[in-house]
């Protein structure tokens, strides 16, 4: 598996619309790999941090993006890089804390009067919050409180269930973009936080497979940086 970082050009129109239509996006992804590549296998999320706009990628492959270079980035400067993520992956082991980051599309199943079942977005703070509490186990993780100790979360049936005091959410925004002759609206959360590890294969999985719906459209790539103060994913 590559990691691959590349730092778009925020001035850039390309660069703009790729922040509010993540279909454009997901092509220009794919493009970066030849015909046959497993899709499903690739995650990407983009970060905006104030005037820093960068474009994440684990794929199975390195990929190639010249062409988002040309459409987004600079003229003379190739800003990407990728790293083999294997090395992250052997290195992990129960115990060891981390900072994360991820960008996530919080939704759950409800059973509506007819007894058909709906996809709904989480949309308030503690509901996205509790969604991503809820998978701790799946995940593979305990969440780091404000003291950076691990939080047991409540069983799934608890029906006041706790907040994720150390983690929070730095941005939170609803997308509406076109897929063919459909518009779809998808609600992004992006989590920030401490996190211990739990169980390696669990969390091995996460990081390669991602998390919850959406990743099609930048959602479910969990990143992981060492564990200081003001660190960054």
């Amino acid at each position: 598996m590559q990691l691959t970082r590349m730092h778009l050009n925020p001035r850039r129109r390309q660069t703009m619309r790729f922040q509010r239509d993540p279909q454009a996006l997901h092509a220009a992804v794919a493009s970066a790999f030849p015909p046959g590549e497993d899709e499903a296998r690739t995650l990407w999320r983009l970060d905006v941090d104030g005037h820093e706009t960068t474009l994440l990628i684990l794929s199975s492959r390195v990929p190639s993006l010249e062409h988002l270079q040309e459409q987004a980035g600079w003229q003379n400067e190739q800003t990407w890089e990728s790293r083999d993520y294997g090395q992250l992956l052997a290195r992990l082991m129960k115990g060891q804390r981390y900072a994360f980051r991820l960008a996530a599309n919080p939704v759950h199943t409800v059973t509506g009067e007819d007894g058909k079942k709906r996809r709904l977005a989480h949309v308030s703070a503690p509901h996205q919050l509790g969604w991503l509490g809820e998978r701790a186990d799946l995940i593979g993780v305990r969440f780091l409180d404000e003291v950076g100790e691990p939080q047991a979360f409540p069983s799934p049936d608890d029906t006041h269930p706790l907040p994720l005091p150390g983690v929070r959410i730095s941005e939170r925004k609803t997308l509406k973009f076109r897929r063919g002759s459909q518009q779809v609206t998808l609600a992004q959360a992006r989590f920030e936080g401490g996190i211990e590890v739990h169980d390696v294969d669990q969390l091995r999985n996460t990081l390669v497979q991602g998390i919850g719906k959406a990743k099609a459209y930048g959602c479910g790539l969990m990143t992981l940086a060492p564990l200081r103060s003001g660190a960054e994913t």
